[in-house]
C-alpha cells in the first residue's frame, strides 16, 4: 500500500529561481556529475519535419537494431507522415510557472494488489506503454492514459483522448504507422503485425531516432542492443515533466518478474537482460530525480 505523504504535488511559486513551479524540480542547476553527465535538456525526444533530418552516426545506428529486407527511402516517408500526421507536439514548454506531475507505469507484476490506481491518476500525465490494460484493474493500475508508447508488434488501440507515440526501430515502423491510418497494407514486420489501428491521428507523436540514440549511449552507456520501451518512456518523462513518478517497474516481493495482466504469470528471472536499465532508475531514485513505487 502506499503512504499518500511520499507523493510530492505541492507548488511554491514564489521561488522563481527555480526552473519548475513544483515543490522539487527533477532538473535544477545544481545538479550532481552524475546526473548532468546523462542528461542533455536541449535534444529533442520528439520526431518533427523540422528536426527530423539524422546525422550518419545516427542513422546508421537506427538502421542496424532490427531486421528489415527492404529499406526505404528515409526522406520519402518522412514526408509521407508529417502529411498526415501533426509536427508541432505541446511538450517542451518547461518554465518556471509550470509543475507538470506525470506517472510512468510500468507493466510488472508488482503493482497487483498495490491500490495505486487513484494516485496514479491524479497526475497531468500518465505514461503507459505497449499492451499494458487499466479495465479490470484499475484499483492497481489507474484509468487514466495520457500517452501510450507502442511500437508495431506491441500497437494497441487507444480512445480519442490519449497520444499515440510511436517508438521506431526501423524505416517500416514509420511506414507501418502510416499504412495503419491509410492504405491498411502493411501486414508484416518481422512477424505479423495489425494492419489498422484505432487512435486520434492528430495526437500521433513519434520519438526521434536520435533521442533514442542518447538514451542508449548516455543513459545505458550502450548496454543492450537498445533501451527497452519501458526505459524509453522513463527518460521520455524526464524530458516532459517536472515531478516524474514510476509504478509498474522492477520484480515483486518475492524477486518475481511478470506481467500485471498475465492470466497465468510467466516468471522471469530477469527483465529481458534490462539489468543495467533497472540499476539506473535506482541511481535516479537514489540521486531524487524519481520516486518509485513499488507495490510492497
Amino acid at each position: 500500500m502506499y503512504n499518500s505523504t511520499n507523493f510530492i504535488n505541492s507548488f511554491d511559486l514564489s521561488q522563481r529561481n527555480k526552473p519548475c513551479a513544483c515543490s522539487f524540480c527533477m532538473s535544477n542547476e545544481d545538479d550532481d556529475p552524475w546526473f548532468t553527465q546523462r542528461y542533455k535538456p536541449f535534444i529533442e525526444p520528439l520526431l518533427t519535419r523540422n528536426n527530423s533530418a539524422l546525422r550518419k552516426e545516427v542513422y546508421r545506428w537506427w538502421q542496424r537494431l532490427q531486421f528489415a529486407s527492404h529499406r526505404a527511402n528515409y526522406t520519402a516517408v518522412i514526408e509521407k507522415l508529417f502529411k498526415i500526421f501533426p509536427d508541432n507536439p505541446q511538450v517542451m514548454d518547461a518554465g518556471p510557472d509550470r509543475c507538470r506531475t506525470c506517472a510512468v507505469v510500468g507493466n510488472s507484476g508488482n503493482l497487483l494488489g498495490s491500490h495505486y490506481g487513484k494516485l496514479i491518476d491524479i497526475h497531468d500525465f500518465v505514461f503507459r506503454m505497449n499492451r499494458g490494460p487499466t479495465k479490470g484493474f484499475e484499483k492497481d493500475v489507474g484509468t487514466k492514459t495520457s500517452h501510450r508508447v507502442i511500437y508495431p508488434e506491441s500497437a494497441v488501440d487507444v480512445d480519442n483522448s490519449t497520444h499515440l507515440v510511436l517508438a521506431p526501430f526501423k524505416t517500416l515502423d514509420l511506414q507501418w504507422l502510416i499504412s495503419a491510418f491509410t492504405t491498411k497494407d502493411i501486414k508484416r514486420t518481422y512477424r505479423i503485425v495489425r494492419t489498422t489501428i484505432q487512435a486520434n491521428k492528430n495526437k500521433v507523436m513519434v520519438l526521434h531516432p536520435a533521442f533514442m540514440k542518447y538514451i542508449h549511449d548516455s543513459w545505458l552507456r550502450k548496454h543492450g542492443r537498445y533501451p527497452s520501451t519501458g526505459f524509453l518512456t522513463l527518460v521520455l518523462a524526464l524530458h516532459i515533466c517536472d515531478e516524474v513518478n514510476v509504478f509498474g517497474f522492477g520484480a515483486d516481493k518475492n524477486g518475481n518478474w511478470y506481467h500485471y495482466f498475465e492470466k497465468v504469470p510467466k516468471i522471469r528471472t530477469s527483465q529481458h537482460g534490462r539489468n543495467f536499465e533497472n540499476e539506473t532508475a535506482v541511481q535516479l531514485l537514489t540521486k531524487k530525480k524519481i520516486q518509485i513505487f513499488r507495490g510492497w
